[in-house]
């Protein structure tokens, strides 16, 4: 009776922890964090949003239950917005399903497709949900490279040819959580024209689509292919758009027979959000998008000082040109450390807290993950305990012993 649950077994220990129990003990002992670890946004929900949720809620007839699929009127306005956004015409009836969230829906849809030892193909390093939400469902999860480019693509079509069983579905997602990239129109008209060659279907992950830098180039939906509609579902998100986390609210639209399929396992589980959210959330859709590209504004300042101040401090990080993050390689004469290692010496010493790579993937352990997750002034403190940290004396001689000595201390 002691023996874990099979579920459970499958998997591994929240490689996140170890991190977060230190940052807990040093908040204990009244140490001030800058918590630059969770992708957790900082800013309030624009004031329409919520006197328009504050409205929805006055109204008794709301608080009864709601629809698991969402309510039309929400549908129709993911909709409309994919019609403005991409071009993309969805039938709200048949090809949209709100979702508590992007990640709820990702982890439904996996239960609703999945049998048990079905191979799916996910991006390593890559979001948890993408890889565990399947592996819940009883599948086994094959990596492939994390670039939009022809090497997934390659990868893509061996693991085709040598998975056996043959894989039912691929993930992608970009702008990329953790590692920022984005992929072109060009390299998703092969990746659909593979998916519907060997029968694959692709589940996209477009929770970023709005957290981009160059406006000129805003990043496109897998959905904008032709063909893609005939194996495609893409997930979208709320949360990071309009600064709605904690109102869990996301959508899954695309394919019919997916999106039914989600539907009907939904069905058994929830009865949707409350409704004054869902109505919330058809009036960010619907209402002026100005918040939105003074969200981008703020996240683009954030990330210029955060580079720069970086940079500055030795420690070469590439800018990001999509998502809430930058993706950051450990410095040389910290690699050995490894990510988890190297985070707790960054926590320890500059005061400064950040996701380990690995726990997006064994491929993600030579990085960690930077949130744009505090205003300037924070990020500026930040950069002044790493700027003491890496160019201090405290660390040790490139390469020497010491440095392992301290993170074990």
């Amino acid at each position: 009776m002691a023996e874990e649950f099979h579920r459970i077994r499958r998997l591994p220990p929240y490689v996140f922890a170890e991190v977060n129990t230190a940052k807990a003990k040093a908040r204990a002992a009244a140490e001030d964090i800058v918590d630059l670890g969770m992708g957790n946004p900082d800013s309030p929900t624009p004031p329409h949003i919520v006197a328009k949720l504050i409205e929805a809620v006055q109204d008794p007839r709301t608080h009864r239950y709601s629809m698991s699929k969402g309510i039309p009127g929400l549908r129709k306005a993911l909709a409309g917005y994919y019609a403005r956004r991409f071009g993309v015409k969805l039938d709200p009836e048949t090809e949209v399903v709100a979702t508590l969230g992007s990640k709820e829906g990702l982890a439904n849809l996996a239960q609703a497709i999945t049998s048990p030892g079905d191979t799916i193909l996910v991006p390593n390093p890559s979001y948890p949900i993408h890889q565990f939400g399947f592996i819940i469902a009883g599948a086994t999860a094959r990596s492939i490279p994390y670039t939009p480019d022809d090497a997934m693509l390659e990868a893509i079509t061996r693991a085709v040819k040598h998975s056996v069983p043959k894989p039912t579905a691929l993930i992608v997602n970009f702008p990329s959580n953790p590692t920022a990239l984005l992929a072109s129109r060009e390299f998703y008209k092969e990746l659909v024209r593979i998916a519907r060659q060997h029968e694959l279907f692709i589940l996209s992950d477009l929770a970023y689509a709005e957290l981009y830098f160059d406006e000129a180039n805003p990043p496109p939906s897998v959905l904008e292919i032709p063909g893609a509609m005939d194996c495609t579902v893409e997930f979208t998100s709320l949360s990071k758009t309009y600064n709605m986390p904690g109102w869990r609210m996301g959508f899954a639209a695309g394919n019919p027979r997916l999106i039914s399929a989600l539907a009907r396992v939904k069905s058994y589980l929830d009865y949707g959000a409350f409704t004054p959210i869902q109505v919330a959330a058809a009036a960010a859709l619907n209402g002026p998008q100005d918040c939105v590209a003074e969200m981008r504004a703020l996240y683009r300042e954030r990330r210029d000082v955060l580079v720069k101040g970086l940079q500055q401090a030795g420690w070469d990080v590439p800018p990001c040109e999509g998502s809430m993050f930058l993706w950051a390689p450990i410095p040389e004469r910290f690699r050995d450390l490894g990510s988890v290692g190297f985070s707790k010496l960054l926590l320890e010493k500059a005061k400064v807290a950040v996701a380990p790579g690995v726990g997006f993937g064994e491929h993600g352990d030579g990085h960690v993950r930077i949130a744009l997750v505090e205003n300037s002034q924070r990020i500026r403190q930040a950069l002044r305990g790493i700027r003491t940290f890496l160019q201090g004396d405290n660390v040790g001689p490139i390469g020497a012993a010491p440095v392992e000595e301290q993170i074990k201390a």
